[in-house]
Parts: structure tokens; C-alpha cells; sequence
């Protein structure tokens, strides 16, 4: 037992753990078990796969159609079943593909957690189109860019995305065909998706249809997801249909070692209702979530807006099981004065990757909620699901992201970017396995940086125990997370040296109760220049998402303190917030 957890007073049941984790992985992984392993060749690396995950995500969807009556997503007063949500993405797979959308072809999807978004997902990624997830709370032109780097022929979106895109129109040759959901009329330059689907409501009495023929590879492309990268404009991970479909198991093998780990015996499925509170354009949410959550049958609830009230209302309403997604949720939840006026009894799982987690936090979900606390590791580039664990593991190790899923590798790698490390040792944190995606699109020489013989090099800084759990010590060089957010230094400080006055500029991270980290700025202004601490604000507010604006702007008489090497010292600038 770890110091930190006799810290936050974890107590382990009498004779935990009952197995060793090797012995629970011999047991969930033999032959004819479900989570029975094969190798297979994928970009000329032998690697280890879930023999009995989805060949690709027409095989998911069938599996969800197969749910029928059971709900599908709850939205306000919209209730979809798994039936009516299958009739809509065959209804809207056929139009995808009678307006021309052919194997390979972009669809981008633009809009906030809505039923419709897992609609053109599937209708898109089931006739083999890639679809491009842009991120909702991006500019107009963050959008723009997002679909004219991709070639996006056809893009699905809502009204409120469509508003910021549709004066950057004309930059977007390549797109022939918008779909704009929750407008009340057609727009200029769009159409309806009401005119080919009818609103939620109508979904259940849309005819059956079979989705068109088409064959599908599990090394076949399915998404490109956006991850702004640390210089220059995102880069898009170009994900395959087996890096979705691993993740369907990966969850399950997490949740079966907690229960072979405290003795019990492998659960019986149970259909269950999350409170999804992540952006579905995240891959924690549609690959470490939407997956999963589609294979089991389990129901979404999606909310309009975070907030922590009307949450607690739908997880009494709907008797909601799971939720999370980021440390911020769980923060909120706890400490909310109006918590104790709700019945929150149904809840059993809170669980969230993305950003740092206070191992006091691990204790009082357990301890309040009487919920059981679990944790991951991943990124855009694994798309999700690395490593994970929960319940007593996670309460034992409370600083740890858990030990790789049995599909996955980690390796510690020394600053020659070579030389393996022993256990103990921090170096930079190299991942491998089925759910690493195949590269960026379109940025091969961006491509061979990150991606070597079937390993990610992650950015991260990480150590590795004796028993293989991974411990993050320090994030991709200048990011910052907040509230789940990956907010890249340079981005702004871009930005802000794109303002006249500006002459020396870094971003750096302050930390936040419940955020994790919220971005600040220390400038150094030309001299005989002028700027305040709004107008610098506002300047970036105009230019990026409001996510990205710093809180704060600190002006310093000289340029700001550098290395030998001309770099800015950034771990001796939050002197400057003091």
C-alpha cells in the first residue's frame, strides 16, 4: 500500500487484492475467453489485438440496432431508442451517399452534444466515409481551417456552428454540401437536416432501411480528430476503424480486473445510464465513451451546457450510473452547496481522464458518493484508452493513471530518444498498440516525428513502477489542460505577438482549484507602446476560443528570462503571479 493512500485514508478490504494482476490478465485473456488476444500485422509491426472486438463500426451499429426499444440518448425532452436511432443513420447513410459520399470521402461533423451527432458519426464511418469532428467551441476560422485541411466535401453541423462558418464559406471549394440541424429555416449556401431526417422526435417513424454496401477494413480509415499540436496549426490524428473498436474492450477489460481483483466473479452485462458531460468531438467521449457505450446498450443523456444543478436534477430524473469524463465534473459535483437536495443514490462510477486528478479528489468520490473512482490515461493519438484502472487499484494508487490495458505497451525513453529506462526513472513516455492511430493527415514529416515502428511518442513525462502502473509527472512540453481543454502555449503567444505593442510573450499555466490549470500571460511591450491588460485579452478573445484567453496579463519591464539557448525559463515566470 502506497503513502499516498494511507494519506487520503484508504483502508484495503480484507485479503485485497485476491489475485495478482497477471493472474487476472491470464484469466481474461485465454483461450475462448472474451478478452482472448491474437497478433496481427498492422503497418508492419506485429501487434496484439482484442480477437473479439468489431471488425469495424458497421459491426457496432449493428450491434446497437440490435438493442432496439432500449433509450438510446436522453436531450431535454428528446428521447431516442437504439431503433430510432439506427433508422436515422440509415436514412441519413443513404443520402450521404446518393449526394456522392464515397468510401474515403470527409463528412465533417460541427455541433454540441446533440442526438444527432452520433447520427451522422455512424452514417458517415458505416459507408466508409472519414469523418472529421471540429471542435464546437472553435472560432469561425478554427472551423474553417478544420475543413479546408481536411477537404471535407459534406459537413453536418447546428445552427450555432453554422453562423460562425458561413461567412468563410467561399475559403471552402472543396465542400458541396451543408447540413444544418435546429434551424428554423434553410440558410443561405445550406439545407436542412430536418428535410432529409425530421427533428429527434421523428426518428422512431423513419422506414427501415439496411445501410448501403460496403466493405470495410478494420486498418480502413474511419476519423480525423484535431489535436492541436505544439507549433503551427492542429494537426489531425487520421484514427481507423480498429482504434475505435479496440477501445470497446479495453473499457471492459478495466472494469473486469477490478472485480477479478477484489474476488468477485465477472459481472453479468447490465445495461446502464451515463450522464455524458464530455464534447462528443473529444475521443474521451465518442471513442472511450460513444463505443462503448453502443456495444453494451447502455443510455446517453446529454446536456445543453454544463452546469452543476441541472445535472444533479438528470442524474435524480434518470437515475443516471456513470458520469465524469474530466476531473473539473467530479470537483463540481462534490462541492456544490445545493448537492444534498438531490438523490443521487443511483450513481456507482465516476471516472475521468484528460487532465490531472488530486488524489484527494479519488478519496472523496468514494467517500461521498459511495461511488467507485477510476482513472486513464490517453490521447487524441490513442484515440482514448492507454491505460486505466479503478475502483481499490485507483483508491491504492491514488497519483497513478493505472497499468496499460492488456493490448498496450509503455515504454520510458531517455532524452537520446533511444535508450529505454529502467523502472523509476522519468523520461518521455512512448505508448504502443492497437489504438494508436495510423499518423496525421496529410503532415508526413510530422508523421516520422511522433510515430516510430509502432510506437507514439507521447510528449509526456512519465515513470513506470515494478508492477507496470504509469505515473505522469509532467505534461507535453508548454500545454496546458483546463478543465479537460489542451490549450498549446504557442497558439496564443502567436497571437499575441501578432499585436502591435508586443515584442516578448509566454503562456503559462496557474493553477485552479477545480480546473486544473487556467492559461496567463507575461508580456514585455515595445518600447514608446501601449496595451492593457483588456485590450490584450480582448485582441486574443477575437482570435481563438474563449477557452484560450488568458485570466490574466502581467506587463514586465524587460524581455523575459531565457536559457543558453535563447529559450524563455517558463518555470521561473509564475514568480510574476505571486
Amino acid at each position: 500500500m502506497s503513502d499516498l493512500a494511507r494519506a487520503i485514508g484508504f483502508v484495503p478490504p480484507a485479503d485485497w487484492p485476491a489475485r495478482t494482476r497477471a493472474e487476472c490478465h491470464d484469466y481474461l485473456t485465454a483461450p475462448g475467453a472474451r478478452f482472448e488476444m491474437d497478433t496481427v500485422d498492422i503497418r508492419g509491426v506485429p501487434t496484439r489485438v482484442w480477437k473479439n472486438a468489431p471488425a469495424n463500426l458497421r459491426q457496432v451499429a449493428m450491434v446497437g440496432r440490435a438493442h432496439g426499444e432500449r433509450l438510446f440518448a436522453i436531450y431535454e425532452d428528446e428521447r431516442v431508442t437504439y431503433d430510432a436511432w439506427f433508422r436515422a443513420v440509415a436514412q441519413l447513410a443513404g443520402e450521404l451517399r446518393a449526394r456522392g459520399v464515397e468510401k474515403g470521402d470527409r463528412v465533417a461533423l460541427a455541433m454540441r452534444n446533440l442526438p444527432e451527432w452520433p447520427v451522422a458519426f455512424f452514417a458517415a464511418t458505416t459507408i466508409g466515409a472519414i469523418c472529421v469532428p471540429l471542435n464546437a467551441w472553435w472560432t469561425g476560422p478554427e472551423l474553417a481551417f478544420g475543413l479546408a485541411n481536411s477537404g471535407a466535401k459534406l459537413l453536418v453541423c447546428d445552427a450555432e456552428r453554422w453562423d460562425r462558418i458561413a461567412p468563410h464559406r467561399a475559403e471552402l471549394p472543396d465542400l458541396a454540401t451543408v447540413l444544418v440541424s435546429r434551424s428554423d429555416a434553410a440558410p443561405d449556401g445550406a439545407e436542412r437536416l430536418e428535410d432529409v431526417l425530421g427533428t429527434p422526435h421523428d426518428y422512431a417513424s423513419l422506414p427501415q432501411a439496411e445501410l448501403p454496401e460496403v466493405e470495410i477494413e478494420p486498418e480502413d480509415e474511419a476519423t480525423i480528430f484535431y489535436t492541436s499540436g505544439t507549433t503551427g496549426q492542429p494537426k489531425g490524428a487520421l484514427g481507423t476503424h480498429r482504434n475505435l473498436c479496440t477501445n470497446i474492450l479495453s473499457s471492459g477489460y478495466n472494469g473486469a480486473m477490478a472485480a477479478l481483483r477484489r474476488g468477485e466473479e465477472l459481472p453479468a452485462p447490465v445495461q446502464k445510464v451515463g450522464l455524458t458531460v464530455i464534447p462528443l468531438f473529444h475521443v474521451t467521449a465518442c471513442s472511450a465513451g460513444l463505443m462503448g457505450y453502443v456495444a453494451a446498450g447502455h443510455t446517453m443523456v446529454f446536456m445543453h451546457k454544463w452546469d452543476p444543478v441541472k445535472a444533479f436534477q438528470l442524474i435524480e430524473r434518470e437515475q443516471v450510473n456513470l458520469t465524469g469524463g474530466v476531473p473539473t465534473i467530479a470537483w463540481q459535483l462534490l462541492e456544490h452547496p445545493e448537492r444534498a437536495n438531490y438523490d443521487l443514490s443511483s450513481l456507482e462510477a465516476i471516472a475521468y481522464g484528460g487532465a490531472p486528478a488530486a488524489p484527494e479528489l479519488v478519496r472523496k468520490i468514494h467517500e461521498v458518493f459511495g461511488a467507485l473512482p477510476g482513472n486513464g490515461w490517453g490521447m487524441t493519438e490513442t484515440m482514448a484508452t492507454v491505460t486505466g484502472h479503478s475502483s481499490e487499484d485507483y483508491l491504492n494508487r491514488p497519483d497513478s493513471c493505472g497499468p496499460p490495458v492488456g493490448v498496450a505497451d509503455l515504454k520510458i525513453v531517455g532524452d537520446d530518444g533511444e535508450t529505454e529506462l529502467p523502472v523509476g526513472e522519468v523520461g518521455e513516455l512512448w505508448a504502443r498498440g492497437p489504438m494508436v492511430v495510423k499518423g496525421y493527415w496529410n503532415r508526413p514529416e510530422a508523421t516520422a516525428e511522433t510515430f516510430v515502428d509502432g510506437w507514439v511518442r507521447t510528449g509526456d513525462l512519465a515513470k513506470l513502477d515494478e508492477e507496470g502502473w504509469c505515473y505522469i509527472v509532467d505534461r507535453a512540453k508548454d500545454m496546458i489542460i483546463r478543465g479537460g481543454e489542451n490549450i498549446y502555449s504557442s497558439e496564443i503567444e502567436n497571437v499575441l505577438y501578432d499585436h502591435p505593442a508586443v515584442t516578448d510573450a509566454a503562456l503559462i499555466g496557474l493553477a485552479h482549484p477545480t480546473l486544473g490549470e487556467e492559461p496567463a500571460a507575461v508580456v514585455h511591450l515595445a518600447p514608446g507602446m501601449s496595451a492593457t491588460e483588456d485590450e490584450l485579452r480582448e485582441w486574443v478573445a477575437a482570435r481563438l476560443a474563449k477557452f484560450k484567453v488568458p485570466v490574466r496579463v502581467v506587463f514586465v519591464e524587460d524581455t523575459l528570462p531565457r536559457n543558453a539557448n535563447g529559450k524563455i525559463l517558463k518555470k521561473d515566470l509564475g514568480a510574476f503571479f505571486a
